[in-house]
């Protein structure tokens, strides 16, 4: 099966230009390809995976990917998708965005793969160095009103209101693919089905500079589709914000989280997407769906393929950890480190190391309303600290609680947990 068999067959391409003659030409050569991420933040999140993982999937196929990191483009903003103006980073913040986001491609790509090894290059280089007369005679010329009217990118924000600046970016990013197809033979573009009208633009522009010339122009586009979750909601948001690929950002064990609570109605689609599994492992994991779905089996799978490929095994042992310590309520096992990755988002107490009756530390730390209240939910048998149920109204809270002496983890009821650190 060749690459773009098996992106349809896991239903990964959304718009192709010329899907014959793009077939022929990833056949019969071993083609560059590039896809951009502009520094908008400080880190990836899972809504980069997606073209990150096409990526390395062509990479697997024998070609040679390019991550454009868009310093210079991210210093205008993508109208694509969006019904307002970005915020403009100053471009100390930028770079620094940049480089964050360098070292996470480096990751998740193959840069040491011989003669197919991923390369990271920086649109600023050439961006950043282009003055205005040139921009305006170089790329402005090919460009005609009507057509950029007609893209969606820019047609969706004509009554809202679109600054020149954005209105540009389409010209910036085709520069981008001109530029990558003049120094690394760059002949295929791939993204987000939003970048459909700026990946083409880019193809035209590469053709109406060199219309002139007697060989033929071969450049491409493909993009992937837009992911939906079948409750609705955004793909990769949460209640706590994004999911993202720093584990300073997001712990590898809510990363974990966030994948095993698939939904049944997109595990499959998800494995699909963003796992390597061959057909005869994605088709036992349907029957088991279907068969045994309480087992949850398809989820564990996506769950510990996603883990291991943005972090690491060793991230993935500890997420496992800290889950079934969790669900069978025995914390004894867990480690500070555990403690900080299963606990980070839920409300914490602070206080000094010194022994405290738990009546007064459960009102201290707003975990019962009152004194009165604290009583009840320990005669209630609802109070556990570390996993074990303390109901001694007279009990003192002491270095013997305190996990590698630094937490001590208390749950009231069933799911409200409360971290109590010691320093």
């Amino acid at each position: 099966m060749d690459i773009l068999q098996d992106l349809e067959k896991r239903n990964l391409i959304q718009q192709t230009t010329d899907r014959e003659a793009l077939e022929k030409h990833l056949n019969e050569n071993q083609v560059t390809l590039y896809c951009g991420f502009d520094p908008t933040a400080d880190s990836l999140h899972i809504g980069h995976l997606l073209p990150i993982i096409m990526l390395k999937r062509f990479q697997r196929a024998g070609h040679k990917p390019i991550a454009l990191i868009g310093g210079g483009t991210g210093m205008i903003g993508d109208p694509s998708g969006r019904s307002t103006e970005r915020s403009l980073n100053e471009a100390s913040v930028v770079h620094g965005y940049s480089e964050n986001i360098k070292h996470q491609l480096a990751k998740l790509l193959d840069f040491d793969n011989g003669t197919n090894a991923a390369v990271a290059r920086n649109n600023h280089d050439w961006l950043g160095s282009m003055t205005v007369i040139d921009f305006l005679r170089d790329a402005g010329k090919h460009f005609g009103i009507n057509y950029m009217l007609g893209k969606e990118s820019v047609s969706a924000r004509i009554e809202q209101g679109i600054s020149y600046t954005e209105f540009s970016y389409m010209i910036l990013q085709s520069l981008d693919f001109m530029k990558l197809y003049e120094q690394e033979n760059c002949t295929l573009q791939i993204g987000g089905s939003d970048q459909w009208g700026n990946i083409t633009a880019g193809m035209e522009l590469i053709r109406r500079s060199r219309e002139h010339e007697e060989d033929d122009i071969n450049v491409f586009g493909l993009t992937v589709p837009l992911i939906t979750k079948a409750d609705g909601s955004k793909f990769g948001k949460t209640a706590g914000g994004a999911i993202w690929l720093n584990p300073e950002k997001t712990t590898p064990y809510v990363f974990y989280q966030f994948w095993i609570n698939t939904d049944d109605r997109d595990v499959m689609k998800f494995l699909r997407y963003f796992t390597f599994l061959e057909d005869h492992e994605l088709d036992e994991l349907q029957l088991e769906l279907e068969n045994h779905p309480e087992k949850r089996l398809a989820q564990k799978r996506l769950a510990e393929e996603m883990t291991i490929m943005v972090h690491s095994q060793e991230a993935l042992e500890q997420a496992q950890k800290i889950t079934a310590s969790l669900f069978s309520g025995d914390l004894k096992d867990l480690s500070a480190g555990d403690i900080e990755q299963g606990f980070k988002d839920v409300p914490t107490y602070e206080m000094s190391k010194e022994n405290i009756g738990l009546i007064d530390l459960l009102v201290n730390a707003s975990i019962s309303s009152s004194k009165r209240q604290a009583r009840e939910d320990l005669q209630n048998g609802a109070i556990y600290i570390n996993g074990e149920r303390q109901q001694d109204l007279q009990y003192v809270v002491n270095e013997t609680d305190r996990i590698d002496d630094q937490f001590t983890v208390i749950r009231r009821g069933k799911k409200k947990y409360f971290l109590v650190r010691f320093s």
